[in-house]
């Protein structure tokens, strides 16, 4: 069995760096968008300086592409944080163990509490958040909370710390269907700059939860960098690449791409590479040509107004009225956020914004009938 390290090891940092290169001119991103399935150099190219004088046009066919495959469907979910409690230290997280901040876990009751807030504002799909400390919150936490959570919910995803194969088969068999983890950054000389102690410092581990994940049975497999901690370019293609080699292998599955930008946290950390809004652009209509049948995930991480604007370009899935602190949903004060939420409009406001657009915002896009 073949795994997506390998094909990593095909592609290192200087040869990314050296192909996107090679394919920055203008003729061949016109190329890449007159031609239907994408190569790997259509994409780098789309990737390239050269396609940002193409926006325009990158952006009409993107929009067009997921009319085709989507239609106006726009999915609705909520994050639904557990704990943040932490034993890594990433730099760029508010969960920072060496950061000092308030901890706090929600009991599997109070968790049940933030999820019926949720579920009273019309959400059915929800996502489980948590820091990354299994003595906090075990993996039998989790089940004992899924089982609570998926009669209630269509649909309930976890993005927590990775897990083995038989701890993601206990949570499916629990009623999980779907995963979130991101590699953060692809790159991993930069990976090992960012993650100084913690187990979250192994690599190949983090980079394989999504295909014992995909083994495990779970539905949907959410990969993504975080874009700000290195350069960009190099790792959108490498999140494009785990994307489509996840659904070539495991076709039972669907993959998809979130944006994650980072912003200031605490702990005063900056991002190193900041993204601007023209290049979220350019990477969000480069992976919609690249992956035609790719979900695409925006979080509240962007602002209101710039949200609106994204959602046409080839989003699929999209929160609303996001609490990134625990118990955030039902108290005031639920601890450390693990970042500040730049969209603070409520669901039923997202949800007006997304009808004058033409979409049609829906929190129940499936149920287990679906599996």
């Amino acid at each position: 069995m073949t795994s997506f390290s390998q094909e990593l090891r095909q592609w290192p940092v200087d040869r990314v760096r050296h192909f996107i290169r090679s394919m920055n001119r203008p003729e061949l991103v016109a190329r890449a968008l007159t031609g239907g399935n994408l190569t790997t150099g259509d994409f780098a190219a789309l990737l390239s300086p050269a396609a940002a004088t193409h926006l325009e046009t990158m952006a009409r066919r993107a929009a067009l592409l997921t009319r085709r495959r989507f239609g106006r469907i726009m999915q609705m979910y909520a994050p639904l944080y557990v704990s943040n409690h932490c034993v890594n230290s990433c730099l760029y997280c508010g969960f920072n163990c060496r950061n000092r901040v308030e901890r706090t876990k929600l009991t599997v009751a109070e968790a049940e509490a933030e999820a019926a807030v949720l579920a009273r504002q019309g959400f059915r799909h929800l996502l489980l958040v948590s820091g990354e400390d299994r003595r906090a919150v075990p993996v039998d936490y989790f089940v004992r909370l899924v089982r609570k959570l998926q009669a209630k919910f269509a649909s309930v995803a976890i993005e927590l710390y990775p897990l083995e194969e038989a701890e993601y088969r206990a949570l499916v068999e629990a009623g999980v269907d779907s995963l979130t983890l991101y590699q953060e950054t692809y790159q991993e000389e930069e990976y090992e700059k960012f993650h100084p102690a913690g187990p979250k410092r192994d690599f190949s581990q983090r980079l394989g939860s999504a295909e014992r994940a995909a083994r495990a049975g779970i539905t949907f497999l959410g990969v993504g960098a975080l874009l700000g901690l290195a350069d960009w370019r190099i790792d959108s293609f490498y999140t494009g690449l785990h994307a489509r080699w996840l659904t070539r292998h495991y076709w039972r599955q669907q993959a998809s791409v979130s944006f994650p930008r980072l912003r200031q946290a605490t702990g005063g950390f900056a991002p190193p590479q900041p993204v601007s809004d023209a290049e979220l652009v350019q990477i969000i209509c480069a992976q919609r040509l690249f992956l035609p049948d790719a979900g695409l995930v925006l979080s509240t991480r962007e602002p209101s107004g710039l949200r609106d604007r994204l959602v046409a370009l080839g989003i699929t899935r999209i929160s609303a009225g996001s609490k990134t602190t625990p118990g955030g949903y039902s108290r005031d004060h639920g601890g450390e956020p693990q970042f500040a939420v730049q969209d603070q409009r409520s669901p039923a406001e997202v949800r007006q914004a997304l009808r004058r657009q033409g979409f049609d915002p829906v929190d129940k896009d499936w149920d287990a009938a679906y599996h």
